[in-house]
């Protein structure tokens, strides 16, 4: 068991409370990203990451803002470590995170709580016929919605429509 210190503790608050480039609406503790935070001496500090995908454009804008909220914090050396393992999976998402994304008009992913491999079922693109929980319209509740497109403004989005109040908005696709 890994032991955490006070001082770990406190810059893996300031380092969670980062917001995320792509939304910032969320801090990176809320999208789950931020895995560890190691201290090591009296100003030198080493970051865990784990990118949202493999590729992620928005990891080295992640990386940068830890590095300066850390140093405005009086670390003198800052280290980001991107991680793979164990693989973020849009469960990692908390749900305060989960209650921002709906707010903000984007319905967050379904909790999968998946231990292995993901099914992806091709079919109709309307959410009550895939025999998954329905994506809900973040704006009126709905149920009846639409996939319009596989992506939408990032590749970690879809776009959706609502076939009750006939708005379209984002769906963080499950991972």
């Amino acid at each position: 068991m890994v032991t955490t210190t006070p001082l770990e503790a406190e810059l893996l608050d300031i380092a969670g409370a980062v917001p995320d480039p792509e939304l910032p609406v969320l801090t990176l503790q809320e999208l789950g990203v931020l895995r560890a935070v190691h201290v090591h001496g009296a100003d030198t500090v080493e970051v865990e990451l784990t990118p949202t995908y493999t590729g992620c454009p928005a990891i080295e804008a992640m990386s940068l803002d830890i590095e300066r909220a850390l140093r405005d914090h009086g670390m003198r050396e800052v280290t980001v470590r991107t991680v793979l393992t164990p693989p973020w999976s849009t469960d990692d998402i908390t749900a305060e995170g989960r209650r921002k994304l709906r707010e903000f008009g984007i319905a967050p992913p379904r909790v999968q709580q998946a231990t292995g491999p993901v099914p992806v079922a091709l079919g109709p693109t309307r959410s009550l016929t895939t025999g998954q929980d329905p994506v809900r319209c973040p704006h009126c509740g709905s149920a009846d919605t639409e996939m319009l497109s596989r992506f939408s403004s990032t590749a970690c989005k879809a776009l959706r429509r609502c076939l009750s109040c006939r708005e379209p908005f984002d769906h963080f696709k499950e991972l």
